[in-house]
């Protein structure tokens, strides 16, 4: 048996010591070579892609509100039940030639100017629109057209809604030949035909005379209303 030195032995013990120390920092603990933690970036990593699309924009508030979007249409009602509303008529529920009867109201004259309506009424078992303005033309006993056709009084264009039995109607104006001086003629009827509709109503024209030609001789159209003209 070989005697140690007890000082002998405590310089090993250091020294091993030391050895177990060094592999444990070889081996790493997370930090770096001069003891500090990694460094990190804020932040958030974008997806990864293949190149061929790219991520769909956000929604902005004015996309998701629909603020681009056309505003709704507006009704009214008159007295007599019927609707009318500024969104244009569906082709399925227009009023036809033959679902309705035509007639002309009284004259409601002012400032030299002669007013009648035209009103139209829904004679029909189902409920059908009118949308803008109706054709018109005065013919007389031989059915010859008298004048030119009516012009259309500038208007925003309405469809009104018809129930069975409901009317709606249009202005007729013309100024007073005996006023504007304009040659005039007396019509036996008056044709109407309905917004885009080809077949015409025939009325009997109980108005008197009306201008054909010469000054302020114009007669005009306006667009249909709900009801039966003014009351």
């Amino acid at each position: 048996m070989v005697y140690t030195p007890r000082s002998a032995r405590h310089g090993a013990l250091l020294v091993g010591t030391v050895a177990v120390l060094g592999l444990l920092t070889a081996c790493g603990d997370g930090t770096s070579e001069h003891g500090e933690a990694p460094a990190t970036v804020s932040g958030t990593a974008a997806p990864a892609t293949d190149g061929t699309t790219s991520p769909a924009p956000p929604a902005t508030a004015s996309s998701a509100t629909g603020t681009g979007s056309p505003a709704a249409p507006r009704t009214t009602t008159s007295p007599g039940g019927a609707t009318a509303t500024t969104a244009p008529a569906a082709t399925s529920t227009r009023c036809h030639t033959s679902e309705l009867r035509a007639s002309v109201g009284r004259n409601d004259p002012g400032a030299g100017q002669e007013n009648f309506p035209v009103v139209l009424t829904n004679a029909s078992a189902r409920t059908c629109t009118l949308h803008g303005y109706p054709g018109a033309a005065f013919v007389g006993a031989s059915g010859d057209q008298l004048g030119p056709d009516p012009k259309r009084s500038p208007g925003t264009p309405v469809t009104v809604t018809l129930k069975p039995g409901q009317s709606a109607w249009a202005g007729l104006t013309f100024s007073n030949p005996g006023v504007s001086g304009a040659k005039t003629a007396t019509p036996a009827a008056l044709l109407v035909t309905p917004p885009d509709e080809r077949d015409q109503v025939k009325v009997v024209w109980k108005g008197g005379p009306v201008p054909v030609s010469g000054n302020s001789s114009t007669v005009r159209l306006t667009v249909f209303t709900p009801g039966a003209g003014p009351s």
